[in-house]
């Protein structure tokens, strides 16, 4: 995906766009690059599909919000959102979703020009039958750091449509049965011409008495109102993995609003909350920690107790340790969620210098100080010399 543009740059818009700015920015742009106006000209024809797909895109809401929030990610079939047909342009010349982009502008599901010949000379676009897949869904969930640590398993609770129980997503009162449409004669379809800056098209799009099923519901669902879903509230368990973060997004497949009879279900898409830690800070996979030791532990060293993600560690720091110190312990971080590999823990060490001492422990530290040579102070030293220098 590093390789695409920014959808929006390329119909030269800037982010939060509306909805008419982006198809005036679509119109302009396809009419520049369009291959009747640029024939042989491969930059145009690759520039003509680029901002096909970025208005494919950008006027779809769904896709749009998906795309704002998680950038091309988001509408990635291959990213585990869904299938946002982003990357399809295969058919019809290579340019398979011009048909639905053009039916979005002018109401229409296929078209051909005034000529007879098709927009362009492609030769017109037959419509893409079949009913429409359900609803995406999106649920936000927090946890604790522990349970991203360990993974943990979730049960959440969710408003939605649901198939009718009654009429089983049918619509019609059980015992009953849908006839067939009278405008489209059953076809699902009706033909419109129409006058566009692109020229008169004959535009075939879904039937608007029977939403392109071609059969209408004479006695609707006592249940349903001949929806075919009603609404109602779920519960899901949901498998949090080990290793997730902040906007982890997890999506479950199926688990969205129903679609039209003969569709998939829509998906969910858990988005990941973690709660901070209280000593913990995470960068990535790696955990970071402050602790503190005395004047004695750092000159004489010592055995010390480290919090790790699973449990206590021992860790001998060695004498002379100097504040701010940071120690590396592999292995003891945080759980990488795809490749279940640890990352590192990195141990800082903070010198914590006595208070409130007595009269005769501040005397001990002079006598001690008093024994020490120049030599005990390395830095100390080095740092005289250099002012001695500077001065100099």
């Amino acid at each position: 995906m590093a390789d695409k543009r920014d959808y929006y740059e390329v119909l030269g818009l800037k982010k939060g766009a509306t909805e008419e700015e982006i198809k005036k920015a679509f119109r302009k742009m396809a009419m520049k690059y369009h291959p009747d106006k640029n024939p042989g000209d491969k930059k145009a024809e690759e520039a003509f599909k680029e901002v096909n797909e970025a208005y494919s895109i950008l006027s779809d809401p769904e896709k749009k919000q998906r795309y704002d929030q998680f950038g091309h990610a988001g509408v990635d079939p291959n990213a585990g959102f869904g299938g946002a047909g982003a990357g399809g342009f295969g058919g019809a010349g290579g340019f398979g979703g011009f048909e639905d982009i053009f039916s979005q502008m002018f109401g229409g599901g296929g078209f051909t020009g005034s000529t007879g010949g098709g927009f362009g000379g492609f030769g017109g676009f037959g419509v893409r039958q079949g009913p429409r897949r359900g609803r995406d869904l999106q649920k936000a969930v927090t946890i604790t750091f522990d349970e991203a640590a360990h993974g943990v398993e979730k049960e959440i609770s969710l408003n939605k449509y649901v198939v009718c129980p009654t009429c089983n997503g049918e619509g019609n009162e059980p015992g009953t049965s849908k006839v067939t449409c009278e405008k489209c004669h059953g076809s699902g379809q009706v033909t419109r011409t129409q006058n566009t800056m692109f020229g008169r098209f004959q535009t075939t799009g879904p039937c608007d008495e029977c939403g392109g099923t071609g059969e209408k519901i004479e006695t609707p669902c006592h249940e349903c109102n001949g929806s075919g879903k009603i609404r109602k509230t779920v519960k899901i368990n949901v498998k949090i993995p080990k290793g997730v973060d902040n906007d982890t997004v997890i999506p479950i497949r199926g688990q969205g609003e129903p679609g039209e009879p003969g569709a998939p279900a829509g998906d969910l898409y858990i988005v990941v909350a973690v709660k901070p830690h209280k000593i913990f800070k995470r960068s990535g996979d790696n955990l970071n920690l402050e602790i503190p030791i005395s004047f004695e532990q750092a000159a004489l060293g010592d055995e010390i107790t480290v919090p790790s993600i699973d449990g206590k560690l021992s860790y001998t720091i060695p004498a002379g340790t100097q504040p701010d110190t940071i120690f590396r312990l592999k292995g003891k971080g945080m759980p990488n969620v795809r490749s279940g590999r640890y990352g590192d823990l990195f141990v800082k060490v903070k010198l914590e210098v006595p208070r409130n001492l007595t009269d005769e422990q501040k005397d001990l530290i002079r006598k001690m100080s008093d024994s020490l040579t120049p030599e005990s102070y390395k830095e100390k030293k080095s740092f005289a010399e250099k002012i001695k220098d500077f001065f100099s």
